[in-house]
């Protein structure tokens, strides 16, 4: 599995209904701002203490993202050291998915 995904592959495997979990590692005013539909929301400096949250999807696939995909590569090391496999990043965070999938989604 390819660690990185595109906003492109990610809107298309949301719209085949084989959709992953969507893991916001950013902080609440910037989910409260912009998320993607049906994402749930850890802040990075969170995820740690409250990894029992998502344990149920340690056998599933999960894309993390956050606003350009830096924090969200560092999610993904945690979530590695926690047992999670199917972990995949989104490719410029949500920021590229304003531009390539949703152009009426907010920028900051």
């Amino acid at each position: 599995m390819n660690l990185q995904i595109s906003p492109t592959e990610l809107a298309e495997q949301l719209r085949s209904g084989s959709a992953p979990h969507l893991l916001d590692v950013r902080q609440l005013e910037e989910n409260q701002f912009v998320a993607l539909p049906n994402s749930t929301l850890i802040p990075l400096g969170e995820l740690a203490s409250r990894i029992d949250e998502i344990e149920g999807w340690k056998e599933e696939e999960i894309v993390v993202y956050c606003h350009h995909g830096i924090r969200s590569l560092n999610a993904i090391g945690q979530l590695k050291h926690f047992g999670f496999t199917k972990l995949r990043n989104l490719a410029g965070g949500i920021d590229r998915w304003s531009t390539e999938v949703d152009p009426k989604s907010p920028r900051y």
